[in-house]
């Protein structure tokens, strides 16, 4: 089937499914398939809980069922391809052409960087629907199957679509923007992530920097962040790439201090006027200011923008502060690897407190580097004011043989999160002040609930 057809066939759907128990009458459902799963499997059963149409393999036994689930068009239910995966792809391009109303493109910005991307994400959605009809990508689905699915949350009536990307291979950014079509673009910032698959800093900076290519190849522009000498070189390396600078110093905005009375980032604007929010850490400063920068450029109105971010509240592990019973977290436990664990460290060390913890499980996927990247965080952490070191994951492990912990510093090893947990509602603390930061795979979330 001409992806055209098949177009025709979502737009009288609506809407795109590939979990069969979650779908929805009259959905388009799409069958992937992966190392762990088959959708294909799934196809008759997603049909028979409503679905209008199933995309499925051809080489797979339920294309090979499609005349008993016939259309009433004459046709079948069952919409064989080669590729689903593909297909998805494909539809979620063509849509991304066609869907603004009376030819209008939908202006996309691509975002992608190290850290930050949900976050900073998050923070342009906030300021541009202060004023504008926007779809953005919703949590982090920013792969090679998020991407396409956000594409095709895009409505006729939207003004703006934000859509974020993830890379964990040197060519992924190159493939996602194939499919998302950016006008502008946004890399928060380039550091030491996913190292097993980018092999070195430099792998890293070319895998980002794939949204600058496009853009630079199809007269688009980017927001920069001024203040970052690693983003203003990649962009200057691109001839013909229109920029649009941000930053605190390029912006004469300041950051104010913290302290136990005032924990959240709070900065001082050019004219004087301090903007307040509910996030935690410095590093954020850099996103708040892509947020308002990308508000001025799409019209928001000054005042509407700074409303939107002093009145955003962060959630699912980032950048949270919470309160307990007891004691006062500091909640980054989404993700982490070494540059967003220096930043969060650096920052946790700013807070004053009487008594400071923090529980760190392991980075992942930074192959060769990856022990003595943790023996460098460990090393900073042990600098920090750190009363008490909890401490998740065989990597963490591996780095202690090779550091020095000094007096005073009490440190606890755990294989998993839930061994901490555990170990925590053993023997609890109050008054601390506590950082929880770990990459994704260690659920680091899983000791919160035990922290009285």
């Amino acid at each position: 089937m001409e992806i055209k057809e098949l177009y025709e066939i979502f737009r009288r759907c609506g809407s795109v499914s590939t979990d069969s128990r979650t779908v929805c009458d009259g959905e388009l459902f799409i069958a992937l398939k992966g190392e762990s799963f088959d959708g294909n499997l799934y196809a008759a059963a997603a049909l028979e809980s409503g679905a209008a149409y199933a995309v499925v393999d051809a080489s797979s036994e339920a294309a090979a069922h499609a005349s008993s689930y016939p259309d009433a068009e004459g046709g079948s239910r069952i919409i064989p391809v080669r590729d689903t995966l593909a297909t998805l792809q494909d539809l979620a391009r063509w849509h991304r052409e066609n869907v603004g109303a009376e030819g209008r493109r939908v202006p996309v910005i691509g975002i992608t960087g190290t850290n930050g991307k949900t976050t900073t994400k998050e923070l342009i959605r906030t300021v541009l629907a202060a004023g504008l009809n926007v779809t953005a990508t919703q949590g982090n689905l920013n792969n090679d199957i998020g991407v396409p699915l956000s594409l095709l949350k895009i409505t006729p009536d939207t003004d703006v679509a934000i859509i974020e990307m993830g890379a964990s291979h040197p060519d992924d950014i190159a493939k996602l923007v194939q499919v998302s079509r950016p006008d502008l673009g946004i890399i928060t910032n380039v550091g030491k992530a996913h190292l097993q698959g980018f092999g070195s800093f430099e792998g890293v900076k070319k895998a980002k920097g794939a949204l600058y290519d496009f853009l630079a190849g199809n007269g688009g522009g980017v927001f920069v962040n001024a203040d970052d000498p690693v983003l203003l070189s990649m962009a200057a390396e691109r001839p013909g790439l229109k920029v649009i600078p941000y930053g605190l110093g390029h912006d004469g905005a300041a950051l104010l201090e913290t302290s136990a009375d005032e924990p959240f980032v709070r900065i001082r604007l050019s004219g004087g006027k301090v903007l307040r929010t509910s996030l935690v850490g410095a590093y954020n400063a850099s996103n708040i200011m892509a947020a308002l920068c990308i508000g001025r450029y799409f019209g928001v109105p000054e005042e509407a923008a700074l409303k939107a971010v002093s009145e955003y509240v962060p959630s699912n592990s980032r950048s949270q502060m919470v309160r307990t019973g007891a004691n006062v977290l500091v909640v980054d436990a989404y993700n982490a690897n070494p540059s967003s664990m220096k930043a969060a460290l650096e920052n946790f060390a700013s807070f004053t407190a009487s008594h400071k913890v923090a529980m760190l499980g392991d980075m992942r996927e930074l192959g060769q580097d990856s022990v003595k990247e943790h023996e460098n965080v460990l090393a900073l952490a042990l600098s920090c004011g750190i009363e008490t070191l909890y401490l998740v994951g065989e990597e963490f492990s591996k780095a202690l043989r090779g550091v020095v912990v000094p007096d005073g510093v009490d440190v606890r090893w755990y294989p998993d999160s839930q061994s901490l947990a555990d170990a925590v509602s053993a023997d609890p603390f109050k008054g601390c002040l506590v950082l929880v930061k770990g990459s994704r795979g260690t659920m680091m979330e899983k000791a919160i609930p035990a922290i009285p």
